[in-house]
């Protein structure tokens, strides 16, 4: 979609905007400064935002006393989305305008599908200092989509009213459209009450909201029309169908907060439902006796956390609906109070003093290999004990240190505890559970010991998660806590692919260096249509192409200018991934052929066998793209590092460049935990005589033990080896023999259910007569 201009003839809409930008553009000295007073500003221009996105002459803040928001006029949105969204949030505190936390909160009109879009149009329609109303007109295909965004004089809430207006002939059905809030950094708290926010029903859902925070901020999006959820809550849509001619309205508020309170979340709810409610309120202490600092008072509701109000200096105030309550206190780090059963009455005002918390202890592991005493990296999680349910309170998934290896010391909330402890991901070796008595106040120390039973580099194999992000966009982890979940997985390569961005390349380099492991720079280009990595990057190389805009040619070609030799088709079966646009003509271009490798995704595995067809119909075809695979990891103290990676061989020392070129040709494999070592390379050439017999022989190992084996032949399962009592390690050998060119391939599944996929071994028979099994030429993936 073209940026916004002013057509040559128009000079006095040019005047009229130069104007406007005049009239509300901030003093320079005061730009990250609220107006003065309870009155509401808007500012014409990069936004005062500090770390906001909406950076160009024509983008516009609106300001007032609790909050700031910024709409991208002429920046590009993130994901691709057409320009005319909200891409920044930020609260305000004693005239002061906080951080942006946010990457966009707006309007999807279905789920994350690709959106053609030819118009958008971004206007004030009402600027007083008592209030501001702003209008985006958007296009998506057929329909006219309008939102208006409207904030007053003192208030910590956005409305925001969208309508979808089917301007064409056909009916839209099953659409899933609705507002989302995607944050920078910190934490969510998903829908009370919904069993998954996954995708699928709110059902069973206590409010209409979705909270995300941080200690010193937070913003919720209330959305009282959804009945859907996806994206781990992200997303609130309303399935429905829209008729020619029929419109539909979804009306949402984004409400701002200075702390990670839900307290204001709660009153903004009962005060716009109109809901009967009453009061509790009291003192929080130690068992000693003395205040809790900074108490949070969890209020749970039909057995799942319905909210949490932040007090201080030991005191809290908590308004909520009638109903049903169970009341417990807890700190940072301390331990829960005893939890009180309350049933408030509407207008009810009960005094609730909480009891009995106790405060941090000090836990310190010390990993080593148990052979050689060596430290190991590893990612340490508790299996059993005190979860914090308020995240800013304390953690439940902890690293080694990246400068004093296979040390980890952090502070936790007294009890009694069962760690996992891991080393490899599961791939090299076992873990370990190990219980732990933690005590307020003092320290403990717990040496583990771990076994690694196998090791891929020794006979020439390195892993890597070629799909992983660090803090950019939606992203919530600093790269320094991704090499360190990298490095505990036993990935033996650092990779990062942050959305249409390379801040952390430089960052990483340096962590990699000082490891002594090699780094794999890489994006991950974001329209809303495909997503794609390239790597290796110069670390220096900036993306200079609008995703918004872009053609998949386009998009290539500032892959390779940036220095990329590998191309890679995220996720491409994913609602908004390559092969699903271009199964529905919405991917700017078509079908280019210029990539490498194909992604199987471990956040997206239900479309591992859609993916593997695809690629086995492009070798049949004689086209040689191959496997990657990575997790797509956002948040690594919630997701898992290198669960699936990309094992290449090398001949030789590891290096950014090698990987990238062996991964290129073929010599690879993905794997969600078994470890495949060929006789004859993947990806390279066997020479057969037609007819004459040939071995292929591997050597298998699992960390799980060994289920079966299954040789694919020209895209069919040709032989199945199945094993007995789960061994950790096996030779199979096929004895085979072909009349025509083709391709064998491994698909090993594991006792845990865990499989890996192989690249194609290429059978080249001497018969000149022979082919290909399906000689078609270079055709679009199947549908």
């Amino acid at each position: 979609m073209p940026r916004m201009r002013h057509p040559p003839t128009h000079r006095l809409a040019a005047l009229a905007a130069a104007l406007l930008i005049a009239a509300f553009a901030p003093n320079a000295a005061h730009a990250a400064r609220a107006p003065a007073g309870a009155r509401v500003r808007v500012i014409i221009g990069p936004t005062p935002i500090p770390g906001g996105e909406a950076r160009a002459a024509h983008d516009i803040t609106v300001v007032n006393d609790a909050l700031a928001f910024a709409i991208a006029v002429d920046s590009p949105v993130p994901y691709g989305v057409p320009r005319g969204a909200l891409v920044d949030v930020a609260a305000v505190r004693d005239g002061v305008i906080g951080h942006d936390h946010v990457v966009f909160a707006d309007f999807i009109p279905n789920a994350w599908s690709a959106w053609p879009n030819t118009v958008h149009r971004v206007t004030v329609l009402e600027h007083d200092p008592r209030r501001v109303v702003v209008r985006a007109v958007r296009d998506w295909g057929a329909v006219l989509i309008t939102t208006t965004y409207t904030l007053t004089a003192g208030s910590d809430t956005i409305a925001i009213t969208t309508t979808m207006q089917n301007r064409g002939t056909a009916p839209l059905r099953g659409l899933l459209s609705g507002m989302t809030l995607w944050q920078k950094g910190g934490f969510r708290f998903g829908l009370p009450g919904v069993a998954s926010c996954d995708h699928g029903p709110a059902t069973g859902a206590l409010a209409d909201r979705v909270v995300a925070y941080g200690p010193h901020w937070s913003i919720a999006l209330h959305a009282p029309y959804l009945d859907h959820v996806a994206n781990g809550c992200r997303d609130l849509f309303r399935r429905h169908d829209l008729a020619p001619g029929a419109t539909q309205r979804f009306d949402a508020w984004l409400q701002v907060g200075v702390r990670d309170d839900l307290a204001p979340v709660v009153r903004e709810s009962i005060e716009r439902e109109h809901l009967p409610n009453g009061r509790i309120h009291g003192r929080v202490s130690f068992a000693d006796g003395t205040p809790v600092p900074r108490p949070v008072i969890v209020a749970e509701r039909r057995g799942t956390t319905y909210a949490w109000a932040v007090g201080h200096d030991g005191r809290y105030d908590f308004q909520l609906p009638v109903g049903r309550y169970a009341i417990h206190a807890t700190g940072h780090d301390a331990s829960d109070s005893a939890s009180v059963r309350v049933a408030l009455a509407p207008g009810e005002d009960r005094r609730l003093d909480l009891r009995g918390l106790e405060p941090a202890g000090q836990v310190r592991f010390t990993i080593t290999n148990a052979v050689t005493g060596a430290p190991l990296d590893a990612r340490i999680t508790i299996a059993h004990g005190a979860l914090p349910v308020v995240e800013t309170q304390g953690g439940h998934t902890f690293f080694t240190a990246l400068g004093r290896r296979g040390r980890a010391s952090f502070a936790i909330a007294p009890g009694r505890y069962v760690f996992d402890v891991e080393s490899g991901g599961g791939f090299l070796g076992p873990g370990q559970r190990v219980p732990v008595d933690v005590v307020p106040g003092r320290e403990t120390r717990v040496a583990v010991r771990l076994t690694r039973w196998f090791d891929p580099p020794r006979d020439g194999w390195f892993a890597a998660d070629l799909h992983h992000h660090a803090d950019q966009a939606e992203a919530v982890t600093p790269p320094r806590d991704l090499a360190r979940s990298q490095l505990a997985a036993g990935l033996d390569l650092l990779f990062v692919s942050d959305h249409d961005s390379t801040v952390n390349l430089p960052i990483l380099a340096r962590i990699a260096a000082a490891r002594g492991i090699p780094f794999l720079p890489s994006i991950e280009f974001s329209p809303s249509w495909g997503h794609i990595n390239a790597y290796p990057l110069r670390l220096d190389a900036q993306p200079s192409v609008d995703p918004t805009t872009a053609t998949i040619e386009q998009i290539f070609h500032e892959a390779h200018r940036m220095g990329a030799t590998v191309v890679e088709i995220n996720h491409p079966y994913i609602p908004y991934g390559y092969f699903t646009s271009l199964a529905h003509g919405t991917a700017p271009g078509g079908f280019d052929p210029h990539f490498d490798v194909i992604e199987i995704n471990a956040a997206a595995s239900a479309d591992d066998p859609q993916v593997l067809h695809a690629l086995w119909a492009f070798w049949n075809a004689g086209d040689r793209y191959y496997l990657a695979g990575g997790t797509d990891t956002h948040d690594v103290w919630n997701e898992v590092s290198g669960r699936v990676r990309t094992f290449v061989h090398l001949d030789g020392k590891p290096t950014a460049a090698r990987f990238a070129d062996a991964l290129r040709a073929g010599h690879a494999y993905v794997s969600y935990g078994p470890l495949i070592e060929p006789r004859t390379m993947f990806g390279d050439d066997l020479k057969a005589a037609a007819g004459a017999p040939f071995d292929l022989a591997f050597r298998l190992e699992s960390v799980a033990g060994l289920a079966r084996v299954s040789l694919i032949e020209n895209g069919k399962v040709h032989r199945v080896r199945r094993f007995s009592g789960a061994p950790k390690r096996a030779d199979v050998d096929f004895r085979e023999s072909v009349r025509r060119a083709g391709w064998f391939a491994l698909i090993v599944e594991d006792a845990a259910g865990r499989r890996a996929y192989t690249d194609p071994i290429w059978i080249d028979v001497a018969d000149p007569r022979s082919a290909l099994p399906d000689p078609a030429a270079t055709v679009a993936p199947p549908r």
